[in-house]
């Protein structure tokens, strides 16, 4: 029997979208294949929230009822991830004085040696790490996986999850769920490994401060490798957008501003290190398979989507669902006999039927249903307990 491995890549909200309906269309489309029974879980950033999700036994079927149903009760709202640091703001504030004074003294210990400039460099601790607060991730995390049949504990999960943070004193790649840091919870590690550096401030766990995982490597695949995975499907949901490939009046992405030359910029550089990490596996690990799925270069809808609307998020996910379908039906002769050596076989008749979709129209009454089982499952539960405990011969 195969080691069966996830990787998923960072992306931010949109990202962790764009991978839940790729996880769909896989887990539809290949038979044998259990996405939310798999071996061995790596996930960096948002990918990192998918990969926990899916290693607690929650389908891709399920995370797109939760991520898109309000019915569900536990729908993630991206813009939890706006509110301002306010308590990184007030830190840095309250520094100013003793750092102005500092500069001060500083130059006028030698203003003959020194510019005024070069003495008020020290203001430069003052700025803020960090705009927005991602503690939310935490919060919304223990909150997710405290409800029964999940777990924020590594060590609890029948897979092993590895969640993928970048240590900022160091600038070495961080597992948690290994040996020695698997005592983290799953929430806190998560939170860390999507600490965009600029955007959100560090996270301190145990003394040590950490930001984004995908700071060193796109994916770190080579996580699930060296724990022995036979067989990596890998998601990478960012690409650089190729405007002369896309359907349409070609466009100047300069024109759309600064946000959007550097979301292209940043696109480019982890797309480029991703393909070289991947050839290098292939040498590194001759007899294990690592297959790749992500958007197309002339993907637009990926690119410009607007992940704060919520009908946005139900065509991105939609729109994933049907991209990685298509991928699979035009790789199937070269997947086919990779997927084979595993166990695994393409649904080619699934992936034929071009009716086929994600977002069935009753998509809110399913998730109705399930918060209505689990909320019964768990009132069982506790009157079960609480049976056992009355019905005990006294001492």
């Amino acid at each position: 029997m195969s080691t069966i491995a996830i990787a998923l890549a960072g992306g931010g909200p949109l990202g962790g979208i764009y991978e839940i309906g790729a996880c769909a269309a896989l887990s539809d489309s290949i038979n044998g294949l259990r996405l939310d029974h798999a071996d061995i879980y790596v996930g960096v950033s948002s990918g990192a929230v998918v990969a926990s999700a899916l290693a607690n036994g929650i389908s891709p079927a399920k995370l797109v009822r939760i991520l898109l149903s309000d019915d569900s009760g536990e729908m993630f709202d991206p813009a939890t991830l706006l509110r301002p640091a306010f308590r990184e703001y007030a830190d840095r504030l309250t520094s100013i004085p003793p750092l102005a004074w500092q500069s001060l003294t500083y130059y006028l210990a030698a203003p003959w040696k020194r510019s005024l400039f070069e003495s008020l460099q020290g203001l430069s601790k003052a700025i803020p790490t960090g705009l927005f607060d991602n503690r939310g991730v935490d919060r919304t995390l223990t909150q997710f996986f405290s409800r029964p049949g999940r777990s924020n504990d590594f060590r609890q999960l029948r897979s092993r999850l590895f969640v993928v943070a970048t240590e900022l004193d160091t600038g070495h790649p961080v597992a948690f769920g290994s040996p020695g840091l698997d005592d983290v919870p799953i929430s806190a590690a998560v939170q860390a490994s999507a600490a965009l550096p600029g955007l959100f401030p560090p996270s301190l766990i145990n003394g040590r401060y950490y930001v984004d995982g995908a700071l060193i490597k796109t994916l770190h695949a080579s996580v699930a490798l060296e724990e022995g995975a036979d067989l990596v499907f890998c998601i990478n949901p960012l690409v650089p957008y190729d405007a002369d490939m896309a359907a349409g009046t070609p466009t100047n992405l300069v024109d759309s501003g600064l946000p959007v030359v550097l979301a292209q910029t940043f696109r480019a550089i982890i797309h480029s290190r991703m393909h070289v990490g991947m050839d290098r596996y292939k040498h590194q690990y001759p007899d294990a398979d690592a297959l790749l799925f992500e958007p197309s270069s002339a993907d637009g809808e990926m690119f410009f989507t607007n992940v704060f609307s919520y009908r946005d998020r139900r065509r991105l996910c939609e729109h994933a669902y049907q991209h990685t379908r298509r991928d699979l039906w035009q790789r199937r002769d070269e997947l086919a006999p990779v997927l084979a050596k595993h166990g695994l076989e393409l649904n080619l008749a699934a992936l034929a039927d071009e009716d086929r979709t994600l977002l069935a129209p009753g998509i809110g009454s399913v998730a109705a249903l399930d918060k209505s089982l689990e909320q019964l499952q768990h009132w069982l539960a506790k009157r079960y307990r609480h049976g056992v405990r009355r019905s005990s011969p006294k001492e």
